[in-house]
């Protein structure tokens, strides 16, 4: 597939730390590129970094924050919508595979369901079939309240007292009825129901939050689960006591607020397995016309640990998840060359990876050069990094220098094209 057609914008390409002659090398290069990866009227630079060409600007701008509420789940270290839309709207035609092989939450396939190409997802973590597959083709609001009205809340065992940290006694009952239901319907690995998985993906995302719009009592934020012990401490220190919440009342009005925004476009079957991203037999070879995708950052998310509360009431055992945490960048980019190297087998030529690197120790690793050295004498064309930040200011804040204070300040990407 030929790249877009490149879109008659005004372009600005400064290169710095090269002589003169580079400048013209590089923008012979790859300035068709920086064409299609720039839109809202500020101009994007293009620089050189040693031999790495980057693309800096801020290419999602405030008027394209607003995403489809399907995506509105929380799961740990996801990338907004907008990441993937920009790169499957210039790289991609409708009926397209595109693929995460890190999908977490399901970002990248939910976007190209909704943009209709065929959405591919593969996570070690099993968690992220569950979250992922009920948003690809939501039951109509009518059947969800049907099929809740066929549930007797009123059975449910008393459940572990550890997790009378977090629920009422009466809540807590409500919550295993809800999952011993669920999960005598579609033992682990069977096929669900499609509105019994909508229900169970809405229920584990409203297990804890910080607000009585969850099940539980205040707690951190929905995208991770403290131990009990820790959230007797927060119950002490804020002298709470877990409420009783209606469960079925919460999971019918977080549907609500997904489904506001309209159906989900029409788009091919989905692929969606649950593999190491380096070895994934059941991606077809040369299916994917575009990867966008995010791994684990070296060791700073803590992912068996955080969703330890979801596997249980999916009925997972968390302890056989083997999701590796890389301590050394040489460790790290090992796990990049092997992905990297399945993904040579899965994309067609001509087809294109978007790997996002984001910010970690504050940005001083930058992850991005070891991608692009991992992908040295694979089959892909490295084209740049691009840089998104989140508001464009001089060039020296991408590498560190009068940043933002804390939290992942820029998206840095990694652009691969399969020869």
């Amino acid at each position: 597939m030929n790249d877009p057609a490149p879109q008659s914008l005004s372009i600005s390409e400064q290169v710095s730390h090269s002589p003169a002659q580079e400048c013209e090398d590089t923008k012979g290069c790859f300035a068709d590129h920086v064409r299609n990866f720039s839109e809202f009227g500020q101009p994007s630079i293009a620089t050189l970094e040693g031999t790495i060409p980057y693309v800096i600007n801020e290419f999602w701008t405030a008027r394209q924050r607003q995403a489809h509420s399907i995506h509105e789940v929380s799961y740990r270290a996801c990338f907004k919508p907008q990441l993937p839309a920009f790169f499957i709207n210039r790289l991609t035609r409708p009926g397209d595979g595109v693929y995460d092989p890190f999908m977490g939450r399901g970002t990248t396939p939910v976007q190209a369901a909704l943009m209709g190409r065929q959405p591919m997802g593969n996570d070690i973590n099993p968690l992220s079939v569950l979250f992922t597959r009920p948003r690809l083709n939501p039951p109509a609001l009518n059947e969800i309240a049907g099929r809740l009205d066929e549930i007797d809340l009123n059975h449910g065992d008393d459940g572990d007292p550890d997790l009378l940290a977090f629920y009422s006694p009466r809540t807590l009952r409500h919550i295993c009825a809800l999952r011993r239901w669920l999960i005598e319907r579609a033992p682990w690995g069977g096929t669900p129901d499609p509105i019994d998985d909508w229900i169970r993906m809405v229920a584990i995302n409203r297990l804890t939050g910080h607000s009585p719009g969850f099940f539980s009592v205040y707690t951190l934020p929905p995208n991770q689960a403290v131990s009990a012990q820790s959230q007797l401490k927060i119950n002490e220190k804020r002298r709470q006591t877990p409420p009783d919440r209606d469960v079925k009342k919460i999971i019918l009005k977080k549907t609500r607020s997904l489904i506001k925004d309209g159906p989900m476009a029409s788009h091919p079957p989905a692929i969606l397995t649950t593999a190491s991203a380096d070895s994934t037999p059941a991606i077809p070879d040369a299916s994917v016309q575009l990867v966008v995708t995010s791994p684990p950052f070296l060791d700073i998310v803590q992912y068996a640990v955080d969703n330890w509360l979801r596997s249980w009431f999916a009925g997972i055992d968390v302890a056989g998840v083997n999701i590796a945490q890389h301590r050394t960048e040489s460790g790290w980019q090992a796990m990049v060359r092997n992905t990297l190297t399945e993904l040579a087998r899965v994309v067609r030529p001509g087809g294109h990876v978007a790997f996002e690197v984001g910010e970690v120790r504050k940005g001083k690793v930058l992850l991005e050069r070891l991608v692009w050295d991992a992908a040295e004498g694979l089959p892909f064309e490295r084209l740049f990094v691009m840089v998104n930040q989140q508001e464009f200011t001089k060039t020296a804040n991408c590498w560190g220098i009068g940043n933002n204070a804390g939290g992942t300040n820029t998206n840095r990407i990694v652009v691969l094209r399969r020869r």
